[in-house]
């Protein structure tokens, strides 16, 4: 939803949905870097598949013509043909890369461009995965970032998704995850050493996506380091979230940026 005020811009950056009745809710807002807020609030409560999210009122500037046309000018399709030429894109399409760079991404790539062929899934989808991948923002998961990015790397690893791992892997590590950590997962080892927070959502992570059901004492485990209940839902739904990147670029087998190695193959 965007609200239009002299002339400003206004966008629910991750979260929101077409709501008829805005007298009652409290909106997120983030600007362009997703990091300057308004000190006002009215309440809301905003669903999206799953998730449900308040935050708080924030400016955020109108992506500029030039800004538009550069991102969609960047977009490289494979398997699944993506336009990159922002006067050819139907309306529904232009009001979905306006929705993603009105948040906190400052781009348009890999599962998202290719969702730019289904924007009404691609927008639905972009806020929800918004929601998982800056988690421990206000708004946002719950999951301390650094489980958050090794349950990411779990789900990558499992479905080799080269453009999700090199997304996401120096992320980890930037986060807390030491880098032999890293090494074993993408390797296909159990890491050799772990913290207990570490261990309990790594166990989680991989005993949920490889047997596709977890044990009471390793949900127990999780919900320990977790916080409890949400924050289990929320790191399920930041797995569930990411495999749906996984296969998009799978499906599209996206190409990594030029330069960089695969290091998953």
């Amino acid at each position: 939803m965007d609200l239009r005020t002299s002339g400003v811009q206004f966008a629910i950056s991750d979260f929101g949905f077409e709501m008829q009745d805005s007298s009652n809710f409290e909106i997120l807002f983030l600007t362009h870097k997703g990091d300057r807020r308004m000190n006002r609030t009215v309440p809301v409560v905003t669903f999206i598949g799953f998730v449900a999210v308040a935050g708080v009122l924030a400016q955020a500037p109108v992506p500029t013509a030039e800004q538009l046309r550069q991102t969609v000018s960047r977009l490289r399709g494979n398997r699944i043909e993506t336009p990159s030429n922002w006067d050819k894109l139907s309306a529904r399409q232009k009001k979905y890369v306006e929705s993603i760079l009105s948040g906190p991404r400052g781009d348009i790539t890999g599962p998202l461009g290719v969702m730019m062929v289904s924007p009404e899934l691609g927008d639905l989808a972009q806020k929800a995965i918004a929601y998982a991948r800056f988690a421990g923002r206000e708004g946002f998961s719950s999951v301390p970032p650094k489980l958050n990015e090794l349950a990411i790397l779990v789900v990558a690893r499992h479905w080799s998704a080269e453009y999700v791992w090199n997304a996401h892997h120096t992320a980890a590590v930037r986060n807390g995850i030491t880098p032999e950590v890293v090494e074993a997962i993408r390797t296909g080892k159990r890491p050799a050493a772990m913290p207990n927070d570490v261990e309990a959502v790594y166990n989680f992570a991989t005993e949920f996506i490889t047997k596709r059901e977890v044990s009471d004492s390793t949900l127990q485990a999780a919900k320990t380091v977790l916080g409890g209940d949400r924050g289990v839902v929320d790191l399920v739904g930041t797995m569930g979230l990411y495999q749906i990147s996984s296969m998009m670029v799978a499906l599209d087998q996206t190409p990594l940026p030029q330069g960089t190695k695969p290091y998953l193959h």
